[in-house]
């Protein structure tokens, strides 16, 4: 048998950090070279209607005007295994509020001989009060009904809580054994760590420079001049968990480190609002993260 031969052509692929996710990455493995193809536009859509032969005619216009040049998130590594975790504590903290919610509003229409003694209590303390209930099931009695939802609500608050810290604890140790020069920066934990591990993915290189890592979390500036008058705005686009980040370190830094205060101090006396301030300093940290995010994975940082 001889040598596998490999595929050297080119692959078009729309959605390839969603359904188009195992496409993408059988072709990679077959060596397609694959590229993101942004979903056509609805002027596109209304013109000729939406249909997949239009929709593969408009990739392959995208292709080869130059418009569908952006290589595709790796997700084979760390960064794919950390969305995959932080999706599910996505989904175990938001069904945690709504059970809190919910305890606390059966707390407020239950009788008062039940409210005695509960009223007031903050959410964790009144989910462990409530979880020990004892309750009698065969009782047509408002009061014995009430406790069995409550006790109901509080243990399963209790269940998401363990949840969600079991994933905490294997998000901590992922982030830390796939990044540690990431988590060894200033004002970075777990959680900012994991969200700019995940934007970049698990081929940071395909990112050209520093710069295209900031406009990636919407760090970048963006102009907004007009006439004589040269600004520049905050960016609103860009992966916003991967910006939320950026802004948790910025304040991080800003409340404690003296170098960081002097800078935004600096920018704001030239003449910048506090926003355009923040803006700048979100931008000098996603250059630090980005060769730190290089650095991990092994990848040779640009000089400057």
């Amino acid at each position: 048998m001889g040598p596998q031969v490999r595929c050297l052509g080119r692959g078009r692929v729309e959605g390839t950090g969603s359904y188009g996710a195992g496409l993408s990455r059988h072709l990679r493995a077959k060596g397609v070279l694959v590229r993101e193809v942004n979903r056509t536009s609805r002027q596109h859509r209304r013109r000729y209607g939406k249909h997949d032969a239009a929709d593969a005619e408009a990739a392959a216009r995208a292709l080869l005007a130059g418009e569908a040049a952006s290589e595709p998130k790796g997700a084979d590594g760390a960064a794919e295994s950390l969305r995959s975790l932080r999706v599910a504590r996505r989904s175990a903290v938001k069904a945690r509020t709504q059970a809190a919610n919910q305890l606390h509003a059966l707390l407020s229409t239950a009788p008062e001989r039940l409210r005695q003694g509960l009223r007031g209590l903050p959410t964790g303390q009144l989910a462990a009060r409530a979880a020990r209930f004892r309750c009698d099931t065969r009782s047509s009695d408002p009061v014995a009904a009430t406790k069995f939802a409550m006790r109901s609500v509080a243990r399963r608050h209790r269940a998401l809580s363990e949840e969600i810290a079991g994933l905490d604890a294997r998000i901590e140790r992922l982030v830390e054994e796939a990044a540690p020069e990431l988590v060894a920066l200033d004002g970075v934990g777990p959680d900012t760590a994991a969200a700019l591990l995940i934007a970049a993915g698990d081929n940071p290189e395909r990112l050209k420079s520093e710069a295209s890592f900031a406009h990636l979390c919407g760090a970048a500036p963006v102009q907004a001049s007009s006439g004589k008058v040269v600004r520049h705005r905050l960016n609103s686009g860009g992966n916003r968990d991967a910006n939320r980040a950026l802004h948790v370190v910025a304040l991080n830094r800003l409340r404690r480190d003296d170098r960081t205060q002097a800078y935004v101090a600096r920018r704001m006396a030239e003449g910048k609002s506090k926003k355009e301030a923040m803006r700048c300093l979100k931008r000098y940290i996603a250059r630090e993260t980005y060769r730190a995010i290089l650095l991990d994975a092994g990848v040779r940082v640009p000089p400057g």
